[in-house]
């Protein structure tokens, strides 16, 4: 299959051409380029845009959302800090204790921090 403009590509799988912008800025479909910088994209990005479609249809997922899964992956820093703040939430609903807001608060200063 020949590689086709991001016009075609839009017009092929019901995404607009601001739209395929910012996927590619979220790097979960990157296409590659011309050697005057035109996107060209294959089959198996095609593809990669038709299922996120159906991921966005079936299970209300934002592009956002997708994207921060992929940076997930793909960041093991946060990955911890992530699973760290997970295991420290509160057990009960309740509400937070004073000690768990104070934790916290100290985490997230050198989560800034770094």
């Amino acid at each position: 299959m020949r590689r086709i403009t991001v016009s075609e590509a839009a017009e092929q799988t019901g995404w607009s051409p601001r739209m395929l912008r910012y996927i590619e800025t979220a790097g979960l479909v990157v296409p590659e380029r011309s050697e005057s910088g035109y996107r060209l994209y294959s089959l198996r990005e095609l593809n990669q845009l038709r299922s996120l479609a159906e991921l966005k249809r079936r299970f209300g997922a934002d592009i956002a959302d997708v994207a921060f899964v992929a940076r997930l992956r793909g960041d093991q820093a946060l990955r911890a800090a992530l699973d760290t703040w997970f295991a420290g939430q509160p057990a009960t609903p309740d509400g937070p204790s004073p000690a768990w807001v104070e934790w916290e608060q100290r985490k997230h200063e050198r989560l800034l921090a770094a």
